[in-house]
This record gives structure tokens, sequence and C-alpha cells, in this order.
């Protein structure tokens, strides 16, 4: 019987490449509504898919709330109609200006920020008020990921001080908490639990204060099974699209599947046991250790030795039957920047390639 992954019409598909599912994208999405049944709830992270008609996919699932983290992605899910974006990211120096043309540009998007400082807070109000707008903002949570973020018990007065800014209008709260990735899920789910409290002790006080009911945004694919029980977040998981080797051997507890495939070939062989196939640092991940870039469906045994930007050295087992032009399946370890490697994803569907999807974000700038 015939696996998934394999591809009838191969032969007229260059390599490597990128390889998308249609079909099981659905299936991810059906399970992430099967974790967070209200799609009200639902903000998914498009960081890992990048592309418009993935995005459809999810929209006509009845998402309507998505998270970016460049201005180009931001632009890609307001040119198909997405109704509410969130840009995870800071809007410092140019970005601040692109964000608000954005928002001139699709006036039937919801637009939002993050914000963790008042430097930042003031200068995107000064341009927001010189174009007569106000940016709905984010107050950006540090529970733990100690990357950008202000401490939840240092984050009201700064809500309160973006409360009295002109052109800006505090919304929310954003809390991602991807250092908890403990594979087991009750540590994992402890860490989860002590960063979601601190975060609903802030929500209570500026709710006491000012009587703004903050949304709380949190949550990506690590820890998604946790906070989806909980009543008043909006979840982000991004990778849960496609799915990757990385979290399926960390997170068994979540059953996606992989939609999206390499395809590589075998260029050469040097001797009985050294394989050399096209898959180079410019065609997977590979910010990972050797042994954790990919994954081959149907050669698991392949032992990476050496990898450069063309090429993955490969240690097979003596007396094996590879041969040069032979075709490998691999599950990338880290699927959102291996994504952003290619320009465009092979759709595949019954087991024959019938098309391609731009990777349209993976762009710096679309338009604005």
């Amino acid at each position: 019987m015939k696996n998934w992954y394999e591809i009838d019409n191969v032969d007229e598909l260059d390599s490597p490449s990128l390889t998308v599912f249609p079909d099981r994208v659905k299936e991810n999405i059906r399970i992430l509504k099967e974790f967070v049944p209200d799609v009200t709830r639902s903000r998914p992270h498009v960081k890992t898919n990048k592309c418009a008609e993935v995005c459809r996919l999810m929209m006509d699932s009845g998402i309507q709330k998505f998270k970016a983290a460049t201005i180009a992605e931001a632009e890609m899910l307001a040119m198909i109609g997405a109704p509410d974006v969130l840009l995870a990211y800071q809007p410092v120096g140019p970005r601040k200006l692109r964000l608000i043309q954005l928002i001139q540009k699709f006036p039937s998007t919801k637009f939002s920020c993050l914000i963790d400082n008042e430097v930042t807070a003031k200068e995107l109000a000064a341009a927001a008020n010189e174009q007569g707008l106000v940016v709905n903002i984010f107050l950006d949570l540090n529970v733990g990921m100690n990357r950008t973020g202000i401490a939840p018990e240092k984050a009201l007065p700064l809500f309160m001080f973006c409360q009295l800014m002109k052109s800006i209008s505090p919304i929310g709260l954003h809390a991602y908490d991807g250092h908890n990735r403990d594979t087991d899920l009750g540590i994992r789910t402890a860490g989860a639990d002590e960063g979601y409290a601190r975060v609903a002790e802030l929500h209570h006080s500026i709710l006491e204060q000012t009587g703004i009911s903050a949304t709380i945004v949190t949550s990506g694919n690590t820890t998604i099974s946790i906070h989806a029980k909980r009543k008043n977040v909006e979840c982000s998981p991004g990778t849960f699209i496609f799915w990757d080797y990385g979290y399926h051997k960390l997170f068994t507890e979540q059953p996606f599947v992989f939609a999206a495939i390499l395809v590589t070939r075998i260029i050469s062989k040097t001797d009985d046991e050294t394989i050399c196939i096209d898959l180079g640092h410019k065609a997977v991940a590979s910010e990972n250790p050797l042994n954790n870039r990919i994954h081959f469906l149907n050669a698991p045994e392949l032992v990476p030795i050496s990898h450069s930007e063309e090429h993955l050295m490969l240690r097979a087992e003596k007396g094996n039957s590879y041969k040069v032009g032979d075709i490998l399946y691999g599950v990338p370890f880290h699927i959102c920047p291996t994504v952003a490697l290619h320009e465009t994803l092979a759709v595949v569907e019954n087991n024959r390639v019938v098309g391609s999807w731009n990777v349209v974000a993976r762009k710096r700038k679309i338009s604005v």
C-alpha cells in the first residue's frame, strides 16, 4: 500500500522542494478546533506557513483572528480579508510607519501590535497622531521566555501610561510562554500555570483600576493543551498547521499530523556507506544540532554526518541498496524557518503534485 507522502509524479518535481498536503492541513485545523472549540478564542500565528492559501483554509473553518511576526505576514492576512490581526512584534524604527500605512491601506482589518516600554509607546502614539489614527496595543509580558516583554508585576503603570496617550489604545495582554517545553506534561503544566497566574493578577488589577477587561493572548503550540482549557484566553499556536518532527517528539499529547514534507534526491554515493543528497542549509532549518534537522520517513536509519549550503552527507548501513536518483521524503525538525527558505510549496493531492502555493510572506515587504 502506498504511503501518504509518496508522490506518483515526483519525477516532475525538482529538488529540494517543500511539499504541502491540503487534506492534512485541514486535519490539523480540525484538531486545533478540538482543543479550542470556540473559534473566537483561536488566534493562530501565521509565522509558520506564511501562505495566503493556508490562511484561507483557516478562515474557511471559521477562524477570524490571527497573529503575525512581520509587516509582510500582517499584510498577507489583510489581503485575504482577515478581520483581526495582531502584529506580535514591537513597531520600532520604520516598522511603526509601515504599521500605520498598513492600517490606512486596509481599513477593514483591525490591527494591533505589542508594546513593552514607554519609549516605543510614545513614538508610536506620536506617529499615529500625525495621521489621525488610534492604534490598538497589547502589553507584551515576559513570563519566562526572557526575550521581550515586561514582567507582569511591573506592567500596570505601563498600561496606565498607554491609556493616557492620545493615539494608542491598550486593549490586551500578550504572554507567550514557549519556554515551557518539557516533555513531561505535568512539569509543563506547572510552568504554564505559574506564568498565567501572574498574568491573571495583572488582568485583575487593570480591571479594578480602569474597568477594562483586557484580552489575554497566550499559548503557542508548547502549551496549547494547557491554556485551551481556560475560558478567557486566546490561543495562538503556529507550528500546528504543518507540524514538525521536533514538536512531534516533544509533545506527544498533541495529535497533529505532518502536512509539509521535504522532497530530496540522492545526487552522489561516494562509497557503500556514504550518501550525498541535495538538501543543504538553504533548504532546511539548520540551527539545531546535525542529528536534529531532518527525519526521513522512508529512510529513518540514515544518519547525518555533515551539512553545508547545498549538500547533506548521510551514513548508510553496509550493503544498502540506495542509488543515485533515489527520492527521500523528510520531515524537518523545525518547520517554521524551513518554510521561509522556500518561495513556493508544491501542492500534493491524492499522491500527485497538482500545483503550487506562493510563500508570499517570506518576503520582508509585499507592498507596505
